[in-house]
Order: C-alpha cells, then sequence, then structure tokens
C-alpha cells in the first residue's frame, strides 16, 4: 500500500487502523508498516481513541483531488531519480565508474 500524501486519511480508514492496534494483537510498529502509515500517526489515533476523540480529527481537511494525489506521486518519483542520479554521479570514493 503506497503512503497517502500530506497524511489524509479518511475516518474508517482511521477507526479501523485503531481497531487492528487495539484488538488485533500485534505490535504499533508491524501495522503501522501494513497499512503504510507512521508509527506516531497511529500511536497518536491510538491515544486520542481512548479519549472518545478520534472523530474530530482531520475535521477541518479536504480531500485531495486525483491531480493533486498524481503530482504528489510525480513529485516523490522525480525526488526519488534525483538522488539515485547524485549517487550515481558522484560514486564511491576510490571507484571510477566508466560510462
Amino acid at each position: 500500500m503506497e503512503r497517502i500524501p500530506n497524511g489524509r486519511y479518511t475516518k474508517e480508514f482511521r477507526e479501523e487502523a485503531v481497531k487492528m492496534a487495539t484488538e488485533g494483537g500485534l505490535p504499533v510498529l508491524e501495522i503501522s508498516k501494513r497499512l503504510s502509515l507512521p508509527k506516531s500517526t497511529l500511536e497518536n489515533w491510538k491515544r486520542v481513541s481512548k479519549a472518545g476523540q478520534l472523530g474530530k480529527i482531520g475535521k477541518g481537511q479536504r480531500f485531495l483531488t486525483d491531480i493533486e494525489r498524481e503530482l504528489a506521486q510525480v513529485k516523490r518519483e522525480l525526488s526519488l531519480a534525483k538522488m539515485e542520479r547524485d549517487i550515481l554521479k558522484n560514486g564511491p570514493k576510490g571507484i571510477h565508474l566508466s560510462l
């Protein structure tokens, strides 16, 4: 599962994630990896859920459009490509790459 840009999650997703973390019997880290979200986010949702306030998280946020989601994905891919290019360009010290 791919991460959602800027941490925009539906109410149902948050509720299901908290349910998995409290009733699933797996460590929070494992669940957060499976759901592709930061461990701290899931821990925060659990804490807020215990206080009965989980439904209030994200009330003021709007959902991303398809174009916004695609733009975020393209930006991530470009950033990764630049990083890979820089690694190949600079290479490890002492090893000369001939192209």
